[in-house]
């Protein structure tokens, strides 16, 4: 291993998850800006298989775009 410490990499599953726990709830486009995470809908599904529990809110904005705002409502080591 190179450098002086090991670095450990933090994948986006992990981050998508961190993400929930803290601000409890997340859109695509913010998994896209924040983390690169382009198939939120599968980290969702990976989450609820592991216990968590996490609702699907379909919006519309002004423009008439619609999507899912995915909250987080507990589980798994609440």
């Amino acid at each position: 291993m190179k450098g002086t410490g090991a670095i450990r990499k933090v994948n986006k599953f992990e981050l998508v998850k961190k993400h929930l726990l803290k601000r409890k709830k997340i859109t695509s486009w913010e998994a896209i800006e924040k983390y690169r995470a382009t198939r939120l809908s599968d980290i969702i599904w990976k989450l609820r298989n592991k216990g968590y529990s996490i609702a699907s809110e379909w919006v519309t904005n002004k423009d008439g775009m619609r999507y899912t705002v995915y909250h987080y409502w507990g589980g798994k080591n609440e």
